[in-house]
């Protein structure tokens, strides 16, 4: 065994070159004289899917709070991916939504859309942050363990594997490292050999699969818009995702929940597309090029390790991104937590002193997971085949939620103030204001606003009805 000792005053080693690991090495090279970032995959100069991020090859969606995140911690990213051919539009004003088969009104709501490609957006993060000077990156080796002092009390290295020689084990010395190596992070277990407890999971099972072709449209069915994007509900556990993307192609991915999951076959997967019942997208579709066949991905549970409520946590290792929480991927959480993982980071770097692991946990549970965590438990558990306990709060969310896009479908207010939450730019606690809550009911109950200066209100049409969930 050999160490990769450590000559420059302190080191900061970041396990997983993903997007999560690459924002995490950004905010640690502000505070350590180096950063080490190590990965199995080759990371530098790809463009196109890794085979370490099987995700790659269908849609990313990055959420508009996810998006500032990024931007803050890389200034000008955001034109530099612009510049380079990816399209752009609003998450309530120019991407068309359905829910439960109704198109919801849409409105711009200051909700920047980055209809990046995952390999796209992840090489531009990656050149970006091997521009920096003190960031380099240990590619081709694999991950074995944590090093640890002999009390067990504080991390203080890696051990890895070399993949393209026969070196043995290495040690890498670290002052801080950083599991950033997603769902099947081995952090639970190592945390095991080394004494402590087990690390408490939430799982839900929720069968989820989805598959993803890509194509150049003969037709357009945006009529300006950016994307199409229908919405999974109980009578019909299916929806899609249909949007514009760099290089000129438009990128598909439908989904089901419970294992009702669209077939790779290519009549089948129309099929399926067109059991959706929005005609503009399988109309689009089948008139199209395909550029490639169409490709599956599966998720069975959503998972949220508690490293919050644990007792004791080593010094010198933190978690972040999917290692610590994996939502509903439909909700396109993912690379938003990802990023604010990396900025809860920087948020304890900021007097210099290496972070206190549990209290990083705790911040990151109560400003980062919880919110996005229970809006998106409330709606998994609005599919009756989800297992999971629906209290009476959860209930009121789930039937409020259903009022929303009822009303969504007639005031465009609405459907702007629910994604501006959906987006995590503003908290839920933002749609109990009394004044959406009452623009919420009478939209809901089929009146709309004409005049708000002097609160004159009038029939849309429709009979009047009492909003119920």
């Amino acid at each position: 065994m050999t160490t990769m000792g450590n000559d420059a005053n302190t080191r900061a080693v970041v396990l997983g070159g993903s997007l999560a690991g690459l924002f995490a090495a950004r905010v640690l090279s502000d505070a350590y004289d180096e950063v080490v970032i190590v990965d199995r995959d080759e990371l530098i100069g790809v463009d196109g899917p890794r085979r370490g991020c099987p995700q790659g090859r269908h849609i990313n969606g990055l959420m508009t709070r996810g998006q500032m995140a990024i931007e803050q911690m890389y200034p000008g990213i955001t034109t530099e991916i612009f510049d380079d051919g990816v399209p752009q539009g609003d998450l309530a004003g120019t991407v068309r939504w359905y829910a439960r088969g109704k198109h919801l009104r849409q409105e711009p709501a200051g909700m920047i859309c980055v209809a990046a490609s995952r390999p796209m957006l992840e090489r531009h993060v990656c050149e970006r942050t091997a521009a920096l000077g003190n960031v380099t990156f240990l590619e081709r080796h694999d991950i074995l363990g944590l090093a640890a002092t002999p009390d067990r009390g504080k991390i203080v290295g890696v051990r890895v594997q070399n993949l393209n020689g026969d070196k043995g084990e290495e040690i890498v010395d670290a002052d801080l490292v950083v599991d950033a190596t997603g769902r099947g992070s081995r952090t639970p277990i190592w945390l095991e050999d080394l004494g402590y407890a087990r690390v408490v999971e939430d799982r839900k099972k929720i069968g989820l699969g989805y598959g993803t072709q890509h194509y150049r449209l003969n037709t357009d069915p945006y009529d300006g818009d950016l994307s199409i994007n229908s919405i999974a509900h109980p009578k019909l556990p299916r929806g899609c995702i249909f949007t514009k993307t760099d290089g000129g192609r438009v990128e598909l991915t439908v989904y089901g929940i419970l294992g009702d999951h669209p077939p790779t076959d290519q009549a089948g997967y129309f099929d399926f597309v067109k059991s959706l019942g929005i005609p503009e997208i399988y109309d689009a579709v089948i008139a199209a090029e395909p550029l490639d066949e169409p490709v599956a991905f599966r998720f069975p549970t959503t998972l949220r390790r508690r490293y919050e409520d644990m007792d004791r946590f080593p010094d010198g290792l933190l978690v972040v991104g999917d290692a610590v929480t994996c939502f509903n991927p439909v909700y396109a959480g993912g690379m938003t937590v990802a990023a604010l993982s990396a900025t809860t980071i920087r948020n304890h770097l900021h007097s210099g002193a290496a972070p206190q692991p549990l209290q990083y946990f705790r911040d990151l549970a109560r400003d980062v997971i919880d919110p996005p965590w229970e809006v998106t438990h409330a709606i998994d558990l609005g599919f009756p085949g989800v297992e999971g306990t629906r209290t009476f709060a959860i209930k009121m969310q789930q039937a409020f939620t259903r009022l929303v896009y009822r009303a969504g479908t007639r005031d465009s207010r609405v459907t702007a103030g629910y994604f501006r939450v959906a987006g995590q730019v503003d908290h839920p606690k933002t749609l109990m204001r009394p004044r959406f809550l009452l623009r919420v009911l009478l939209a809901a109950a089929g009146l709309s606003k004409v005049r708000e200066a002097k609160g004159h209100w009038t029939w849309t049409g429709e009979k009047p009805k009492v909003p119920t969930a």
